[in-house]
């Protein structure tokens, strides 16, 4: 099957700064570069990431990142960066987390109810939404806890499947699954925490 690149699989850092991230980023290019996984020429088609417009095309040895490469028809998208301090959710309209667990308590506040209700409750939402923003903006955002009220960074906090903070992600548009050895060496570039999820346009 060809790729339609309306689907990804996204990498995203957890521990990096803001200022870290660009160095890392160009130094992770080089790393795939070099193992042929991708090229430094770019593309805008088939990109359909929130934060970059371009992403890099795929390389001779793209095979050399998935788990199963055997479909000749299936050619891989771009890969995009996205550097900056973000919110990465997955796609077709989702934009919250479900919910967010205190790592002092371990309290997991709902924000969206599942199965009852596929909207977030602005309510329960907005601490979050304004310490993501915050974070954004100045490096760093605190959210008390609604059980122990407790201040802790919303970097800190546990989000539902799909949805995490980072400043530095990368974005495999219409790729086979990326294989588990791949996943280690891209996660042991930084040695930093890291979070896969898949997602959709």
């Amino acid at each position: 099957m060809a790729a339609t690149g309306d689907f990804f699989e996204r990498v995203v850092d957890l521990d990096l700064t803001g200022e870290e991230a660009g160095a890392l980023a160009g130094r992770t290019v080089d790393w795939m570069v070099a193992e042929g996984v991708v090229t430094r020429g770019t593309t805008k088609d088939a990109m359909y990431s929130l934060f970059v417009d371009v992403g890099h095309r795929p390389g001779p040895h793209w095979a050399r990142a998935v788990a199963d490469a055997s479909d000749p028809t299936w050619y891989p998208g771009p890969v995009a960066v996205v550097v900056g301090r973000h919110h990465h959710v997955g796609g077709q309209g989702q934009d919250a987390a479900d919910s967010a667990t205190c790592p002092r308590c371990g309290t997991r506040t709902v924000v969206i109810d599942h199965p009852h209700s596929f909207e977030p409750d602005e309510e329960v939402r907005q601490p979050f939404r304004y310490g993501i923003e915050t974070r954004r903006t100045t490096g760093r955002g605190d959210v008390a806890c609604p059980a122990c009220a407790v201040p802790v960074p919303v970097t800190d906090r546990e989000f539902g499947p799909g949805s995490c903070l980072g400043a530095l992600a990368f974005d495999f548009w219409g790729w086979p699954p990326l294989s588990v050895r791949f996943l280690a060496e891209l996660r042991a570039r930084p040695g930093h925490r890291a979070e896969e999820h898949p997602g959709t346009f």
